[in-house]
């Protein structure tokens, strides 16, 4: 009697964990780096709403240019306060939280002009972020596991032969890469990139677009759903603003309309990965009222 209700009480646990969890292994990732009052990275991952965490951003690289990791009010990487950092990354990464660098960004000063360009970026990137070596790594020694590319200007080319030198570095240790086009299809600066294939995660923004994200209704946003489903990666996420100040240009959906009307109609793709947020700054409850759904 005594190893049967041990017996129930296990199956209880598990159950009670496994409703805790986002169904289908889907997530939430969620921006962090860009306003200094957000809260540490550290603090981020603790609330336990995130499986993914991109650091924005390197906003700054290519074309001959010193890159520039910029972190707004969080510390100054030129002067070597952004070292500590690493703890933050490792205590995500012990959690199962995979933290990846956010390259681009909608204000930085970035472009690739070659293959060989991309080929120099990227071996900048693995050498300063992820399993290679340098003395002048911005974040510290931890190891970061991948980059998202967050490309809103230029030309839209040579990305793919940066996510391709990227890639190659998997031979070593695995690069996860992960992109964020515009949810207009196919995305002007990311169609090439993301038609190589190598993209782990696809978190389509879904918002300052009118014709694609929600207006009063989903119809614009599900019809170009249906259309990113069919880019060559295992998981596709719909792209948020937290709240509505973080997208000027609209498509925030209140928690309880995106739990209602939304999630249902994109849960059932065999590639739904989850939702990204925009960004933590404004995540002030917005994550945690929707990740039981997610």
């Amino acid at each position: 009697m005594a190893c049967q209700a041990k017996a129930i009480t296990l199956l209880l646990s598990i159950l009670a964990v496994s409703l805790c969890k986002p169904s289908n292994g889907a997530g939430i990732a969620i921006y962090w780096g860009q306003d200094g009052n957000e809260g540490s990275l550290a603090d981020t991952c603790n609330t336990g709403n995130y499986q993914f965490v991109n650091v924005a951003f390197l906003s700054s690289f290519g074309n001959g240019q010193s890159p520039v990791l910029n972190l707004a009010g969080h510390c100054d990487p030129s002067a070597g306060t952004c070292t500590g950092i690493s703890n933050d990354i490792r205590s995500c990464q012990n959690q199962g939280i995979k933290v990846l660098l956010s390259i681009g960004g909608g204000a930085g000063g970035y472009s690739l002009s070659s293959a060989d360009d991309a080929g120099q970026v990227a071996n900048y990137i693995w050498n300063n972020f992820l399993g290679g070596q340098s003395s002048s790594r911005p974040l510290g020694d931890a190891i970061l596991d991948g980059v998202d590319f967050d490309i809103e200007s230029g030309s839209g080319q040579f990305w793919d032969d940066l996510a391709r030198a990227l890639n190659g570095f998997s031979q070593q240790r695995k690069v996860y890469l992960a992109a964020a086009p515009q949810c207009i299809f196919p995305d002007a600066n990311l169609d090439t990139a993301i038609q190589t294939g190598l993209f782990d995660y696809v978190w389509v923004q879904f918002y300052n677009n009118p014709s694609c994200q929600y207006v009063n209704d989903a119809t614009g946003l599900l019809s170009a759903w249906n259309q990113w489903t069919t880019v060559q990666s295992n998981q596709i996420f719909l792209g948020l603003p937290a709240a509505p100040e973080a997208a000027p240009s609209g498509g925030f959906i209140p928690a309880d309309v995106l739990i209602s009307q939304v999630l249902p109609s994109i849960k059932g793709s065999p590639k739904y990965g989850g939702v990204m947020l925009w960004s933590k700054q404004y995540d002030n409850g917005y994550s945690a009222a929707i990740k039981g759904s997610v």
